[in-house]
């Protein structure tokens, strides 16, 4: 927690379709642990850094997409895996656009790796960073990144005058 108990930064952690089904899903892809797991690890991580984690899970896009409008009023950046919506979605990519807030986007497999389509991001333009190929560990570098990023524009904001 930061100074007199009060949360540094508020972080959306978004997971898109067929994510609630991790730990079952093609392992070999996406590992054994379950999306329980990764929410729990990911609170915990983001609690011992001063920092508060609010998980999404949806196979709906415009659950996504009111999700990501809604962040605007109370987060400070966003963690998302899009799914499949990584390849197609100019609707979730437009909603990261106007809400302008520091995302990092995270793939559990190497998508680099994989399927042609699975090449492509149409939301990777928009988003700060992205991580792929590292497992449920994709998360926790994601978060270490995005609290790095918020911190250093913090430090940034505090020494102008």
């Amino acid at each position: 927690m930061g100074e007199g108990g009060t949360v540094a930064y508020r972080i959306l952690l978004i997971h898109g379709p067929n994510l609630n089904l991790l730990g079952d899903r093609e392992p070999a892809y996406y590992g054994n642990v379950k999306l329980e797991e990764i929410n729990a690890r990911m609170e915990r991580l983001a609690g011992e850094r001063g920092a508060e984690v609010r998980t999404l899970q949806s196979n709906s896009e415009g659950a996504l997409i009111d999700a990501i409008h809604d962040a605007r009023l109370w987060a400070d950046g966003i963690v998302i895996n899009p799914g499949a919506y990584t390849h197609y979605s100019y609707a979730l990519r437009d909603a990261l656009a106007a809400v302008r807030l520091p995302a990092v986007e995270v793939h559990l497999s190497n998508v680099h790796a994989r399927e042609e389509f699975r090449r492509i991001s149409v939301i990777a333009p928009v988003v700060t960073g992205t991580v792929a190929g590292l497992g449920w560990r994709g998360y926790v570098a994601a978060l270490d990144a995005l609290l790095g990023l918020l911190a250093d524009r913090r430090e940034g904001e505090g020494g102008q005058s």
